[in-house]
């Protein structure tokens, strides 16, 4: 038997919510095979991150080198990759190795407005990575910093998407989230700008929402879908995840990755 095979180059979440650990389920929920190039080890669970080890720039090429020279991926997810140097190793595998379908979650700046990584590797996300990407699919913060602009409305998300687009070359997908549109997202690419609509799930429980939402879009890109598809199909399964209504953990807890998987071993 063959399948579909994914890398997620990502930071591990001891939690199992977001991350490597959210990409590999979702991966496995979509009938791919998932591969890992960890950017960074953190001791984390639903109430928050209590420490972070970074992953030495040598390792992480190792570890992409052993995947591409072994088995090579049909799309890859990148996460969170805070230092530059990481940035930088991982721009020059990609290139190396003729990375396809690469979906890059851009990780920079939290829902709440706050800075995740330094300056620098801001500067080097933009230019090393975003051109390198097939989709990027940040938050309304990340599309605020890479579009140079404010972003208040529906209007302002097409212009920035736009902006984004023609700046980069590479097609984005911006989460309207409960700021500024609901659920609902919007995709510009050479196809222009396309919506779409979501539901709103009442739950607190939304840890790896990011996460999930790129290594599913991987997935269906791994597996032959075109962008519009990818992204439909990614965005059903990131709502049912969500209803599905799992509850763990004393905080914001992770989503039911698992939530349309059918088998006699964990039948009741």
């Amino acid at each position: 038997m063959k399948l579909h095979t994914a890398l997620t180059i990502a930071g591990s979440d001891s939690g199992g919510g977001a991350g490597i650990q959210a990409d590999l389920k979702t991966m496995t929920a979509h009938g791919v095979y998932g591969m890992t190039a960890v950017t960074a080890l953190t001791a984390q669970n639903t109430t928050g991150v209590t420490d972070i080890l970074a992953v030495p720039p040598a390792f992480l090429a190792a570890q992409i080198d052993a995947v591409f020279t072994d088995i090579p991926p049909d799309a890859v997810k990148i996460g969170m990759a805070a230092d530059a140097a990481l940035i930088r190793v991982i721009a020059e595998k990609l290139d190396a190795y003729g990375a396809r379908h690469v979906v890059l979650d851009p990780v920079m700046v939290a829902t709440s407005g706050a800075r995740l990584i330094s300056e620098d590797a801001v500067d080097t996300l933009r230019t090393e990575l975003v051109p390198r990407a097939d989709l990027i699919t940040p938050n309304i913060p990340e599309a605020e910093v890479l579009a140079d602009m404010g972003i208040k409305n529906t209007a302002d998300m097409e212009r920035a998407a736009a902006k984004i687009y023609g700046t980069y070359g590479t097609a984005v997908l911006m989460k309207g989230g409960h700021a500024v549109d609901d659920a609902n997202d919007l995709l510009a690419d050479r196809g222009g700008a396309r919506w779409f609509r979501g539901r709103r799930i009442a739950t607190e429980n939304t840890h790896g929402t990011g996460c999930t939402l790129s290594s599913a879009i991987a997935s269906n890109l791994a597996r032959g879908f075109d962008m519009y598809e990818a992204v439909a199909r990614a965005k059903d399964y990131l709502s049912g995840a969500l209803a599905a209504g799992l509850d763990l953990g004393k905080g914001h807890g992770p989503m039911a990755h698992g939530f349309d998987l059918k088998s006699r071993f964990i039948s009741s």
